[in-house]
């Protein structure tokens, strides 16, 4: 099936009237305002037609003492769309975003049994690291 891949911007929260299952939960229109309003979040989404098949979520971390840089929050694809680039397609489209705002590196963690995740991110030649993962409810 053929997609395309947008920029998504603050204006098109229309865009989110049909999609598919690439989200964690269904979108609640509040929450997508707010989203789309915040400075620093990037978001491209994958369309085949009118649905949204395809989100990759960013955003940018400013610092004082180095160059700003490119967190990958979110990459969803789905089940109709596997394996057929679309994941690719938005994490390359992201990584563009990223350098044109000044982003020098970009960064994202994924769980270690993620074999498809895994696979992706080793094919941009990802440098892996091992790390700690910690949650806290606010």
């Amino acid at each position: 099936m053929p997609f395309r891949v947008h920029r998504v911007s603050a204006g098109d929260a229309a865009l989110f009237s049909s999609v598919a299952d690439v989200f964690d939960e269904p979108i609640d229109p509040a929450r997508l305002a707010r989203y789309l309003d915040a400075p620093g979040h990037l978001m491209v989404v994958a369309l085949d037609g009118d649905l949204v098949v395809g989100q990759c979520a960013g955003v940018l971390h400013h610092h004082p003492d180095k160059v700003s840089e490119l967190y990958i929050d979110e990459v969803g694809t789905a089940t109709s769309h596997l394996r057929q680039g679309v994941a690719t397609a938005m994490l390359t489209e992201l990584f563009v975003w990223g350098r044109e705002l000044g982003c020098a590196d970009a960064w994202l963690g994924t769980e270690l049994d993620n074999d498809a995740a895994n696979g992706l991110y080793r094919r941009f030649d990802g440098a892996e690291d091992t790390i700690k993962y910690y949650e806290f409810k606010l």
